[in-house]
């Protein structure tokens, strides 16, 4: 039997309900900056700031979401739109 995979989301501090939420549907979550950021599939960002944690200076191939003016549902869904469902 193959093992589910594990989904690395990296989530800023300011937005636990989202974090709290991706966990729910079983993604790993990460604070944004700290150290497993770079192994991370996704990122989510307030929004609210334009330089969080200096990520715009910083190359990604990944996904990075705008959390600003959206719910934490919303959120988790255009997470698994972007990266597809967990487990496959």
């Amino acid at each position: 039997m193959r093992k589910a995979k594990t989904r690395l989301i990296a989530v800023e501090d300011t937005l636990a309900p989202v974090a709290e939420a991706l966990r729910n549907r079983g993604y790993s979550v990460v604070e944004l900056g700290g150290e497993d950021t770079r192994r991370a599939e996704a990122v989510v960002v307030s929004g609210q700031e334009d330089n969080v944690t200096g990520i715009q200076t910083v190359e990604t191939r990944v996904p990075v979401i705008s959390a600003e003016g959206r719910t934490p549902d919303e959120i988790v869904r255009d997470v698994e739109e972007r990266l597809g469902p967990l487990g496959v």
